[in-house]
């Protein structure tokens, strides 16, 4: 088990394959224009392959294909082949949806069996609102569609925006358990690329809780949350909802996450503002013996607990200005893998 210096043990790799996405949330990428990464410089799924195993040796366990939005990178379903060929059997994908109704089948065959789909309203203006982009009823039937197709876990992720979907909960558990669907509500972040963030946007846990159990009656905690970012609650009704909360309520303590970026980038945090750079170890021909070493040492030294760290923030605002996100784009969410 490596364990870095806080006790952490490694679990978790989020696995960006493109800072690319067909939607503009204006949670995640507010601007009208963004600096992108270069295509020569993503890691082709040989390389991201060989991350993969060389960290599942040191106790990686789980493996969560992001983006950017993931189903924009060609033959995504190979490199899930080639994932679980590498030994990793929890293997998830998140996606806004857009594109799902194409491409589950051939996902599901690669051995793709958890799937996270992105949805913040299934009121059409304000689905629109928040997306930027009128694409509520081709999700809603890629939800359908996948709903029926026999995977073993189908979530639905929500970020909560203070006056904009925070009056859709109850709608939203309840269209989550037409689907067999487990819902989780975000609260929403100050993280890179979230430019026009302010403190009362939030949509506390606590308030999130409130609106549930005004809808369903109760809504008691589980236990057994582990590592997990989000705390499950069962409602009245019987159906299982999760919250994230992360602004009032951060779960640094027993994070197990590693982000890695589309073109290399190794992160520890989706706070952190530096990394490692694997793309020049990975092409610069080192081997897997010096790679492991870097990894090992990269994790082992980590000390960082970025949401604990923005609670203690006076006057908390943007994590990051405009500039230094078109300087580095890598400071961006949707190129660190959300």
């Amino acid at each position: 088990m490596l364990l870095d210096r806080r006790g952490r043990a490694l679990g978790t790799l989020r696995l960006s394959v493109t800072d690319r996405c067909n939607l503009r949330c204006t949670y995640c990428m507010p601007e009208a224009h963004y600096t992108w990464l270069e295509k020569p410089h993503l890691l082709s799924f040989e390389e991201l392959t060989r991350v993969v195993r060389l960290l599942r040796a040191q106790g990686l366990e789980k493996v969560r294909i992001t983006g950017g939005e993931p189903l924009l990178r060609q033959e995504l379903p190979k490199l899930v082949g080639m994932l679980q060929q590498a030994g990793m059997e929890q293997l998830a994908l998140t996606s806004n949806g857009v594109l799902l109704e194409k491409q589950a089948a051939a996902l599901q065959a690669a051995g793709l069996e958890r799937l996270t789909v992105s949805l913040d309203s299934i009121r059409p203006e304000v689905f629109t609102r928040l997306a930027q982009r009128a694409e509520l009823q081709t999700v809603l039937s890629g939800l359908r569609s996948v709903s029926q197709m026999g995977f073993q876990e189908l979530k639905l992720d929500t970020v909560v925006v203070r006056g904009v979907n925070d009056a859709d909960l109850v709608e939203l558990t309840r269209f989550a358990g037409s689907i067999g669907a487990e819902i989780r509500f975000i609260e929403y972040m100050d993280v890179g690329g979230a430019t026009r963030w302010q403190p009362d946007l939030v949509v506390s846990q606590e308030e999130i809780l409130a609106q549930l159990r005004t809808g369903f009656g109760s809504a008691e905690p589980l236990a057994g949350r582990g590592s997990a970012p989000a705390q499950r609650f069962r409602l009245g009704n019987g159906q299982v909802v999760g919250v994230v909360a992360s602004v009032t309520h951060p779960f640094c303590g027993d994070c197990d996450r590693l982000r890695l970026t589309a073109d290399g980038q190794l992160l520890l945090c989706l706070y952190a503002k530096t990394g490692l750079d694997l793309r020049g170890l990975l092409r610069g021909g080192a081997d897997d013996r010096q790679v492991s070493d870097r990894l090992v040492e990269f994790w082992s030294q980590r000390q960082d607990q970025g949401a604990v760290d923005r609670t203690r923030v006076g006057q908390r605002s943007g994590y990051v200005s405009l500039e230094e996100l078109r300087a580095n784009p890598r400071l961006e969410m949707h190129t660190r893998g959300g």
